[in-house]
């Protein structure tokens, strides 16, 4: 009875996790319609497609009970209450949503419209946007997303022995054994996958893309593999400190850039002290630093995974794995 009940739970824990992937892929279709592709992109990637592959590796971590509460989290509840006070405080002074008269549709959103692509010569608004007039703020979300890629490497990483290390791969991978069509359609799309995320990653500047977008197109290539061949095979292809540099590498990219604009005399991130045609030092400066987003996206989005799947049959949570 007890295991019954649990295959329900199991059965209803992936309808679940299929619905959000729908819901990710419906609300893709609504950003197209509404012409906001490059939000559409970002959506399909992050929301059906990484978010759903991340949320099926921690649904086999987890067992079927939950552990006792062995301490009361007050200091952590009275920091989330305090924070989400001064969040909803600072909200008062901000104009009402949809407003004609807020001073992004008044003052902001004209200047970008009318005068990017004299300023910038990048067809692409949004890129012109987030690359350039908001580059300070574009890197902060670069940092941003590195620094919880570290958070997530120092919480979840495991020093393991090579015998223990082998036994997970052996457990990982005489799992994928059986998927031998799946493997054969996914060797032919991976290339594509792979292709595509280039395509994005370079072609941000004319059309919906960047390197957000591409970034994750890059990760889900290499999970898809690494859930498809095994973890052993994944690991002797992507070599985890190789991974963990690139992410690092990335984000100095991007803030090499604003250093260089410095020491010419130019403000941080002003890419006219690029060139001497300010417009092609702008091209050349979205150029480095979406391939630095690009990069520790796309490398975080790989070390998350690595990190997730590494503790799913780690033996000091046997307790936690009963739901494999």
């Amino acid at each position: 009875m007890g295991i019954a009940i649990a295959i329900v739970r199991m059965k209803d824990l992936f309808a679940v996790i299929m619905l959000s992937g729908i819901y990710g892929l419906l609300s893709a279709s609504f950003f197209v319609a509404m012409d906001a592709v490059d939000v559409a992109f970002t959506e399909a990637s992050v929301g059906a497609g990484i978010s759903t592959l991340l949320m099926l590796v921690a649904l086999t971590m987890t067992g079927r009970s939950e552990h006792p509460v062995r301490h009361k989290p007050v200091l952590a509840l009275a920091v989330v209450i305090v924070t989400g006070g001064l969040l909803i405080y600072g909200t008062l002074d901000m104009p009402y949503f949809g407003s004609a008269e807020a001073p992004i549709h008044l003052h902001v959103a004209p200047r970008y419209i009318n005068e990017s692509m004299q300023e910038i010569g990048v067809p692409n608004i949004v890129t012109s946007v987030l690359a350039s007039y908001r580059a300070f703020d574009t890197f902060g979300e670069v940092v941003v997303i590195f620094t919880a890629g570290m958070g997530v490497l120092a919480l979840l990483s495991v020093v393991r022995r090579p015998e223990e290390l082998a036994k997970i791969d052996s457990l990982n991978d005489s799992m994928h054994e059986q998927h031998l069509i799946l493997r054969i359609v996914t060797k032919m799309l991976i290339p594509f996958i792979l292709l595509f995320a280039l395509y994005v990653q370079f072609h941000g500047d004319y059309g919906p893309g960047g390197g957000f977008q591409a970034g994750v197109i890059f990760a889900a290539a290499i999970i898809l593999y690494a859930m498809l061949f095994g973890m052993s095979t994944a690991r002797r292809v992507i070599n985890q400190s190789f991974i963990q540099l690139f992410a690092a590498i990335g984000v100095l990219l991007y803030g090499s850039v604003g250093v260089i604009s410095l020491l010419k005399g130019k403000n941080f991130l002003d890419y006219s002290a690029l060139s001497a045609d300010p417009v092609a030092g702008q091209h050349l400066g979205i150029l480095l630093i979406e391939l630095g987003v690009g990069v520790t996206v796309a490398s975080i989005m790989v070390i998350i995974f690595f990190n997730f799947a590494g503790r799913r049959h780690n033996p000091q949570n046997k307790g936690n794995d009963d739901s494999c």
